[in-house]
């Protein structure tokens, strides 16, 4: 996807999450963040947009430490303020997008084409996740993402998440988990193993084949949906295990 329609995506999403907050329930449980209420899921995602918009607008070439990161979110908002608050840093976060250079320059932490591309992408699929949580926490149902932007978000999450080295998701002997959008022409195999997960873009043979439209696998992967909206066939026993060990931390 192009830089501008993951600022699109972001646009839009995050315009969709300050809404949930403005007529919800600061106290509304999250059902898909069992220990989250509404107030620490919008604190959450708007404390995510101040941070990367410390390292999109500074061009910082190495991570914000504790002190930076608290100077960046500064204060946390009372629940009366707390859409106008997640409005302005999702504001903030769009105009140092607008005005950052092709060629920016700033750390990174996944593979990306450029640092630019990459923040553009990761606070894209940040705001996506967390915005179908703020829906689930309103009523039953979220907004489905597109077939291509949650494609797109699968193979980040699949190819560049959980192969990092220090992942926990390991198994004693090798596992092959086949991820297979019916609506779009990508598919991965995973290989889960004692080493880091290794992804491969594929269709092939798995001991498990989890299949469904891109956007319910997209929800489904970052543990947000029940296995049983997919298909899926062979050892289930697979997605309890990623369901267990896939957890992503927030930076």
């Amino acid at each position: 996807m192009k830089i501008s329609e993951h600022l699109d995506a972001l646009r839009r999403d995050g315009a969709l999450l300050a809404g949930v907050a403005e007529h919800t329930d600061p106290g509304a449980p999250v059902p898909t963040c069992p220990d989250w209420r509404l107030r620490d899921l919008v604190v959450h995602t708007g404390q995510v947009h101040r941070w990367a918009t410390a390292h999109v607008r500074d061009g910082l070439r190495h991570p914000l430490d504790e002190a930076g990161t608290q100077a960046a979110w500064g204060p946390a908002p009372a629940d009366h303020e707390l859409a106008a608050w997640f409005r302005d840093g999702h504001t903030a976060l769009l105009d140092a997008f607008d005005r950052a250079p092709e060629d920016l320059d700033c750390w990174t932490f996944l593979p990306a084409p450029s640092p630019l591309a990459f923040w553009a992408r990761r606070q894209a699929h940040e705001t996506a996740v967390h915005r179908a949580d703020a829906e689930y926490a309103a009523g039953p149902t979220a907004t489905p993402a597109g077939p291509e932007f949650a494609e797109d978000g699968l193979a980040e999450l699949l190819t560049d998440f959980v192969t990092r080295p220090f992942g926990r998701l390991r198994s004693e002997r090798p596992r092959r988990l086949l991820v297979r959008p019916t609506d779009r022409p990508a598919s991965w195999v995973l290989t889960i193993s004692q080493e880091p997960v290794a992804t491969v873009e594929a269709d092939g043979p798995a001991d498990c084949t989890v299949a469904g439209p891109a956007s319910d696998l997209y929800l489904l992967l970052w543990n947000r949906l029940p296995a049983d909206r997919l298909q899926v066939t062979g050892d289930r026993s697979l997605l309890d295990l990623w369901r267990r060990d896939s957890a992503i931390s927030w930076s």
